[in-house]
């Protein structure tokens, strides 16, 4: 009971499963998200927890090399079997040693995502700790057609996600490509897909926001250096679109509209938006997906921190205050083609507005 009332004085740990056939390229994927991180959060924390059919761990291996904060190797079983159990001891271990920022499961080619998902979400009522971010299944576009038919741990892997990301399409003539597109189509699964680019996708599609995350993206906007996105080498992905939304008024009690967000949050289809992340201030509690409370005994205006992924959310409280700072900032990533409609339904103002009559100023623009 003391480990379980001190990790609920610790702000959530975020958790991503990331998972997918051997040699589907996940480990690539990870470790390119690594200088992401720092290049926005210097220091930031990002620790590993590998699962393996085998006993050799070359994975770990490059986690190490790539300068990972720290890692857990789970050999010898599939995770979502007798490995199971296992998780408990390796998240509390990384926290306790590394005391990481955010950690990454990477299952084995055989995993079954749902029953990590269950043990994942019984670990964070049991301790207060952990959080589910995302669950996310890398496809080998060149080498599907070897087990799509085969597998049912394939549709499965599909199924029970948040995101599918098709790697290694780049090979593919678009003939292959299209055959490839139609043997995925078979799964008969509806989850958003994705595509990397030679391994590589935005952190701001994988990851949402924890505390450190935000403040950093806050003060990259207020410095008028974007808002919080990756420019440069990978600008011209287009496998994702986003929208920045700033309300702001010059009421110093200015409160968001709970209730109206919270339609946003309940109704917005996962195939058209991938992740609402938001900083707002409020005089109402909000609620989590699951119906609870951030902070049962909040008093007066208060600052939370919003992550939104493929249709679960889970709010922050956070005491930082700055009475300078926009009534809500927020960012949404759509998928292509989708922001100029969600432009038009967020400046509808029936999802985004302040409590009251009072005056403010919406603002929606597509930054990326």
């Amino acid at each position: 009971m003391a480990s379980s009332m001190a990790a609920k004085c610790k702000p959530r740990l975020p958790i991503t499963i990331v998972t997918g056939f051997a040699g589907s390229g996940k480990t690539t994927l990870i470790l390119n998200l690594l200088p992401q991180l720092r290049a926005e959060n210097p220091g930031y924390k990002l620790a590993l927890i590998k699962n393996e059919i085998g006993d050799l761990n070359v994975d770990t291996q490059l986690a190490a090399a790539a300068e990972m904060t720290g890692s857990k190797e789970l050999l010898g079983d599939c995770i979502c079997c007798t490995n199971v159990g296992q998780i408990g001891d390796a998240l509390a271990t990384l926290d306790t040693e590394n005391n990481p920022d955010r950690i990454i499961i990477e299952t084995s080619g055989s995993a079954e995502p749902l029953k990590l998902v269950l043990e994942v979400n019984r670990l964070s009522k049991e301790t207060g700790r952990y959080e589910l971010d995302g669950i996310v299944s890398v496809i080998d576009a060149e080498n599907w057609a070897g087990y799509a038919n085969t597998s049912y741990t394939a549709k499965l892997q599909a199924k029970q996600t948040d995101l599918i990301v098709i790697n290694k399409w780049e090979g593919l003539s678009e003939r292959e490509y299209d055959v490839f597109l139609d043997r995925l189509g078979d799964l008969d699964v509806d989850t958003p897909q994705t595509k990397s680019d030679k391994g590589w996708l935005s952190k701001e599609l994988l990851f949402g926001f924890d505390q450190k995350m935000a403040r950093a993206w806050v003060e990259k906007a207020e410095s008028g250096h974007g808002h919080g996105h990756d420019h440069g080498k990978h600008d011209h992905n287009s496998e994702m679109e986003c929208l920045s939304v700033t309300l702001t008024s010059s009421a110093a009690d200015a409160s968001v509209d709970v209730k109206k967000l919270t339609s946003l949050l309940q109704t917005a289809p996962k195939d058209e938006v991938y992740r609402i992340k938001a900083v707002m201030y409020t005089a109402s509690t909000p609620k989590n997906a699951d119906g609870s409370d951030v902070n049962a005994h909040q008093q007066g205006r208060t600052r939370y921190i919003l992550n939104w992924s493929f249709g679960r959310w889970a709010w922050t409280h956070d005491d930082l205050v700055d009475d300078k700072a926009p009534v809500l900032r927020m960012s949404i990533f759509t998928a292509p083609y989708e922001s100029n409609k969600w432009t038009k339904r967020i400046e509808g103002g029936q999802y985004v507005a302040l409590t009251g009559d009072g005056e403010s100023q919406l603002l929606v623009k597509r930054v990326q």
